[in-house]
């Protein structure tokens, strides 16, 4: 009767097991049929660029660079603009000479690096954008220094030419460049000061230049870090991403290599995104990480002040790893964190799902070695906002614990979005500007109304917030960093 019963149990626990994996089957097989399904590749998803650069790139200075870029954008003339087929010609398709979409249609080639040199400067902004984005992305903060300091806008290898660049990129080739665009900035100076701008990977990397140093006992090449929605943390499902990857090498599958395939109607960032792209920012937040946590306290006191702008809400990176796995582990050396609350009306509190807000703030137990300042709703019967403190609160008298702002939220928005923090509301492409007789793209204010799945550009994508309208207060906390972190040798 045992024996009976063992092996019944045995014959149970087969099947039990045949039946998890024939379901485990059946849902990746429906998995990669679902993502193969998507529309087809074009060119600019499919197209190799051999003038890229690459961290075992050999080059002796930051000139080279630029000459190796120049040689970059021609190859991307050659290889793809000049090779569009009539299908996909779009009048918002970038890659199709005089669209709306055409950044030629800009003054300025946002898509390259800038640099804007000062005789005497007092000081040097390098500027770094995040993931699938362009310098474009620093074209405000960029403007705002214009005249005042030495800036450099640099453009991160796979950025700003074809979507194609980020399927072979790696976190070693963005720092490369920033070793490259540090040092040329450093011996422009000649000793006056260098503070990085950073916006999502682009802060994620200035970051780890800094971290890289500490760890090998140098000194920080920085006198500042700004960061805008930095790339500190991102959500679990990021691990997956080079699965999906290896998958669709190994089954010859080139869709699987994309999150996402869209037209490419925005002149400045690709809106298609590859895996190979999340896997990049992922590795480097868990190398951040690593580097933080195996750093002594001293060491950490090394780590040049850091001021960042973080929306309470962000579907790209973690708000929450910003505090807990950033600013958490920081020790007292005058860094400062701004977050940007929701709109909190009393109907959008009504209809909010889940509050991240709680989560954010520090208990009454938690050890506070920062400034932090909360960009809030005066009351739930107001749009305007007040920026109240909290944790270390310098001691000047122009700071006080509660301070009311002359802005508001806009008709409409309910919160900021990951992409919204570095652009203005009078931004010619993602600001809050509607002109019917424009020759370009607008695409912070187009926000069409319709039936679903008409457009092949998710509603969810058109109704992002693309622009901030804290900005003019970011500006001015980050002059107020500037002044406070100045050698007084050159103030």
């Amino acid at each position: 009767m045992k024996a009976i019963i063992i092996g019944s149990t045995k014959h149970l626990f087969f099947a039990a097991c045949y039946a998890c994996l024939g379901i485990a089957v059946a849902l990746l097989v429906t998995g990669i049929h679902f993502l193969n399904a998507r529309p087809d590749l074009s060119l600019w998803h499919t197209t190799e660029l051999k003038n890229e650069f690459r961290y075992n790139t050999k080059l002796d200075n930051f000139s080279d660079y630029i000459a190796l870029e120049n040689k970059l954008f021609a190859e991307v003339d050659e290889k793809v603009l000049n090779k569009v087929s009539v299908t996909d010609a779009s009048p918002v398709n970038r890659y199709v000479k005089h669209s709306l979409s055409d950044p030629a249609r800009w003054s300025h080639n946002w898509n390259r690096t800038f640099e804007w040199p000062k005789a005497n400067a007092p000081y040097g902004v390098l500027l770094l954008h995040g993931m699938s984005d362009s310098p474009y992305a620093m074209s405000n903060v960029a403007a705002h220094f214009k005249g005042k300091a030495h800036v450099l806008g640099l453009r991160l290898p796979g950025h700003g030419t074809i979507p194609s660049g980020l399927t072979s990129l790696y976190w070693q080739d963005l720092a490369a460049a920033v070793n490259l665009a540090t040092a040329h900035m450093k011996q422009e100076l000649k000793g006056k000061p260098l503070f990085v701008i950073g916006f999502s990977t682009g802060a994620a990397i200035a970051l780890n230049h800094e971290l890289e140093l500490i760890n090998q006992e140098k000194a920080p090449d920085y006198a500042g870090m700004i960061f805008m929605s930095p790339a500190i943390g991102l959500a679990p499902i990021a691990a997956a991403a080079r699965w999906q990857s290896w998958i669709g090498r190994l089954l010859d599958l080139d869709k699987l290599q994309w999150n996402s395939i869209q037209m490419e109607y925005d002149p400045f960032k690709y809106t298609s995104f590859a895996v190979n792209a999340g896997d990049v920012v992922y590795q480097l937040a868990l190398r951040n990480q690593s580097l933080l946590s195996g750093l002594t306290p001293s060491q950490r006191g090394q780590i040049p002040s850091i001021l960042s702008f973080q929306s309470v809400v962000d579907a790209t990176v973690s708000s929450a790893a910003v505090v807990n796995l950033l600013y958490q582990v920081l020790p007292e050396n005058g860094h400062e964190l701004v977050l940007f609350d929701m709109n909190r009306t009393v109907i959008n509190s009504k209809l909010m799902a889940d509050d991240p807000l709680p989560a954010l703030l520090p208990t009454s137990s938690d050890k506070i070695q920062y400034r932090g300042t909360l960009i809030e709703n005066i009351n739930s019967e107001t749009t305007q906002v007040q920026a109240r403190e909290f944790g270390l609160i310098p001691r000047e008298k122009s700071i006080t614990e509660v301070e009311s702002l002359s802005l508001h939220w806009p008709q409409g928005v309910y919160s900021l979005s990951h992409v919204a923090v570095p652009f203005a509301e009078d931004d010619g492409l993602y600001g809050n500007i509607s002109n019917e007789k424009s020759t370009r793209i607008q695409i912070g204010a187009a926000a069409s109304r319709g039936e679903r799945g008409v457009y092949s550009v998710p509603a969810s994508e058109m109704l992002r917030q693309k622009w901030n309208p804290f900005f003019p207060y970011m500006l001015t906390r980050i002059d107020q960093y500037y002044a406070r972190h100045m050698p007084n040798k050159v103030q």
